[in-house]
């Protein structure tokens, strides 16, 4: 079985205070993701720590989950910022949907525009609350971060290995020299002769 690490989602901030905590959702299946009894394994202190669903609810469009290990507000607190991941089987997630994708899938390929020149090659993908952000290191070196939307990023083709990106106009293209704005002062003047 050939095996993909795919997040689920990412613990915010405590909610109340028996250790429920809010989700930003990275799955577009969190009723079947998120089931009371999964179990993650998240990094703690210098090992993994388990936890495991004991419920979820949907409130105001935003994710709440209890985990049966944490049981107070302190303890939902120091789990912030951690991904909830889990192994899924490639084959069968290819199965239910062909055009399917994970951002780790992504890390490596070639970006190309939509009219056929190298752009550059994914490092990764950056999440934040309003999309995620398609993280490019070009040609020259520089990392240039593409929001992940569907007119910015058309195609994604795992098995040519490329992504086809259409990008605003500058994006991808380097400043003259001239535009870069003037050289910091490392010195200081020289003195005027006294007279």
């Amino acid at each position: 079985m050939n095996t993909l690490d795919v997040t689920i989602a990412t613990i915010g901030r405590a909610h109340g205070l028996r250790g429920e905590v809010a989700l930003t959702l990275r799955t577009d299946q969190p009723e079947e993701r998120l089931r009371p009894g999964t179990t993650f394994e998240v990094p703690a202190d210098g090992g993994a720590r388990t936890l495991t669903v004991t419920r979820t609810r949907l409130q105001q469009d935003r994710w709440y989950v209890a985990f049966d290990e944490v049981t107070d507000r302190t303890d939902a607190e120091s789990l912030r910022g951690k991904d909830l991941a889990l192994a899924v089987d490639s084959a069968e997630e290819a199965d239910e949907d062909p055009d399917a994708w994970y951002p780790s899938q992504l890390k490596g390929l070639t970006v190309r525009h939509v009219d056929g020149h190298e752009l550059g090659t994914v490092l990764g993908v950056d999440h934040y609350p309003a999309q995620d952000l398609l993280v490019v290191r070009t040609r020259d070196r520089r990392r240039v971060q593409l929001p992940l939307v569907q007119q910015l990023v058309p195609e994604v083709d795992l098995a040519e290995g490329i992504v086809v990106a259409d990008p605003p106009g500058g994006l991808f293209e380097a400043l003259p020299e001239d535009e870069q704005g003037p050289e910091p002062e490392t010195s200081a003047p020289p003195a005027r002769p006294q007279e």
